[in-house]
């Protein structure tokens, strides 16, 4: 047994060079990211304003975070309404897109369209975009909206046009052969298919931008970041404390639900 071991460790081949090359560029390269990070920027404060932070999660301004009407609740709630209309549009608008770069749906030189837009999309950083969308509307919850709304076009439609190029074709041959028109191939040979894929995509990308949501609040796009940044900026930590916790609770919930959800979807 062991000389059938020691034959076959003999036949691999040798890579030991490759490997220290490999581990030198890791080190270049982390020595070189090293070298860009400045901790004298780092303030004798710095570390008490974050061990402030870390107290008020545990000593949370209870009036804030139970209050209904304007307290974190309130602001979650929008958070979760502008993450969720944000992800509902975007995932309509990614429909049409997804088809169209789908390369067994159009030919080569359409989908080589639809997916440089959606390239083009993805390259701007959603912060950008609402930083964009504030000039254009002003600060508030729209502009959070539109903000999301753009985001997730990009990443749902990627997703999407994976589903439908996996789409099982035998099945549309086999409706064909029964005299299915268009429509019943669509509601009966694609839809589906398609459906659950399309829901898990869009609940994902509904948790991812429940995260984005409350920060980008943060440079005015509604939402609980806001609110967040003029508690620290104005050193209330007790106020920052209950919005953490109150962000964590979210999370938390809406990822376990989210979690089951695409669980149920993906094993029928």
């Amino acid at each position: 047994m062991s000389e059938i071991v020691l034959r076959q460790y003999e036949k691999e081949p040798r890579k030991f060079l490759w490997k220290i090359i490999t581990a030198l560029v890791c080190v270049f390269f982390i020595v070189l990211s090293s070298s860009t990070i400045n901790l004298d920027g780092i303030s004798k404060n710095g570390i008490q304003i974050a061990k402030n932070i870390f107290l008020g999660i545990f000593n949370p301004d209870t009036e804030l975070l139970f209050n209904f009407v304007d307290g974190v609740p309130y602001l979650l709630l929008e958070t979760m309404c502008i993450a969720f209309l944000g992800t509902l549009v975007g995932a309509i608008l990614a429909i049409p897109i997804s088809f169209m770069s789908a390369t067994n749906i159009v030919p080569k030189p359409i989908s080589v369209i639809g997916r440089f837009i959606i390239m083009s999309i993805r390259t701007v950083p959603s912060i950008v975009y609402a930083l964009m969308f504030i000039r254009v509307t002003g600060p508030g919850a729209f502009a959070g909206l539109l903000t999301m709304s753009l985001s997730s076009i990009g990443m749902i439609s990627k997703m999407y046009i994976e589903s439908i190029e996996d789409l099982d074709t035998k099945i549309l041959e086999s409706l064909d052969a029964c005299g299915c028109n268009f429509f019943q191939k669509i509601r009966y040979g694609i839809l589906p298919q398609l459906f659950p894929d399309f829901i898990s995509t869009v609940i994902y990308r509904f948790d991812m931008n429940l995260r984005d949501a409350s920060i980008l609040g943060i440079v005015g796009a509604g939402g609980i970041g806001a609110p967040l940044i003029f508690s620290m900026n104005a050193y209330r930590w007790s106020q920052v404390g209950s919005i953490i916790i109150g962000l964590i609770v979210l999370v938390l919930i809406i990822e376990f639900i989210s979690t089951r959800i695409r669980v149920k979807l993906a094993r029928g």
